[in-house]
């Protein structure tokens, strides 16, 4: 019955496999539709004549801001990928810890059946799990941007509204004509793109998630560098990735690119996902170390009692002196 019952848990290991392989795939291919192709269509969303939160000045294309998208987004994948597999070595290299690990990864993730060394496992498992929040968090992000199309505080100048024929003297007079824009139609789409905030969503993303990935309840960073000469090197290091992330969404806002409220629901979707990852998703990789303390438990069951000697309180010694004279008395 243990053989069956082993060799049917190694068969479904490579299920599990497969299953996270497409559900991997689909991630990456529905991101790929959201981000390259035309499939899913932008929501025309009216505006008001004259809006000044509309009116500010065109900031030039996506390339010439002072963090351009191709720099942003190889930071934020290779900067988490690379901490992640330097502390990951860096860990194994040292012998109480690698113990602790070969100890907890080889009865979770494979089993006898096909033993892969935990160094690889985990280096694969958490750049994995960081690779789908990624194209998770641009799915969430397009997906928000296409249903609001909520439109960029430079939208009036590259939109160029043809007013001609319509009464838009008072300045709040809405408009929700969607095709009035007399503009480069692709900049003009590029503005009804705002919300929320991709650039912000995906580095406070990658932020939080390097900081704030839980390990045997404590942050990756701080459990992985075990140095002592300074005690504020891993808070400062902490605060510096999440400080770059904050300044991003800033210089999104200084550069007109995204209103602030764009930028806020940015940090709180990234962020979210990263803390869902973290804390729900990874740690259910984690191994129970509880085997030893088990067994130093049923050991001691099986010892004997230790007997200890009886002292006699002063209440109990006071009343046998008084039972013995009473019964001198009698005789």
């Amino acid at each position: 019955m243990a053989s069956d019952n082993t060799h049917r848990s190694y068969s479904i290991i490579p299920c599990f496999i497969f299953v996270e392989l497409v559900i991997m795939a689909g991630t990456v291919l529905l991101a790929y539709y959201f981000e390259c192709t035309d499939t899913f269509g932008i929501h025309i969303q009216g505006f008001f004549c004259n809006d000044p939160d509309l009116m500010k000045p065109y900031p030039g294309p996506e390339e010439s801001s002072f963090i351009p998208p191709l720099i942003l987004y190889c930071v934020v994948a290779a900067a988490p990928t690379a901490i992640i597999f330097v502390g990951e070595i860096s860990m194994y290299v040292m012998k109480s810890t690698r113990e602790a690990l070969i100890a907890q990864e080889k009865t979770i993730v494979t089993g006898e059946c096909c033993y892969l060394n935990p160094l690889i496992r985990r280096i694969i498992r958490f750049i994995g799990v960081f690779a789908f929040g990624l194209f998770a968090t641009d799915i969430f992000v397009n997906a928000g941007q296409i249903v609001t199309g909520n439109l960029a505080p430079y939208f009036l100048s590259v939109c160029k509204p043809n007013y001609t024929g319509m009464d838009c003297h008072l300045s709040h007079q809405f408009i929700a004509i969607g095709n009035i824009c007399t503009g480069n139609q692709v900049v003009v789409e590029r503005a009804r793109r705002s919300f929320p905030s991709k650039d912000a969503s995906l580095s406070v993303y990658s932020a939080v998630y390097v900081t704030v990935l839980y390990r045997e309840n404590k942050m990756y960073i701080t459990s992985t560098i075990k140095t002592k000469s300074s005690r504020l090197a891993k808070p400062v290091l902490c605060l510096g990735i999440l400080c770059a992330a904050f300044l991003t969404g800033l210089n999104r806002v200084s550069e007109y690119r995204n209103h602030c409220s764009d930028v806020i629901a940015g940090f709180i979707l990234g962020s979210s996902i990263a803390l869902f990852l973290g804390i729900c998703v990874v740690n259910n990789f984690k191994g129970t170390l509880s085997t030893p303390t088990k067994q130093k438990q049923e050991d001691y069951r099986g010892l004997p009692l230790m007997t200890f000697p009886r002292v006699e309180s002063p209440l109990e010694t006071l009343s046998a002196q008084n039972h013995s004279a009473s019964m001198t008395e009698v005789t």
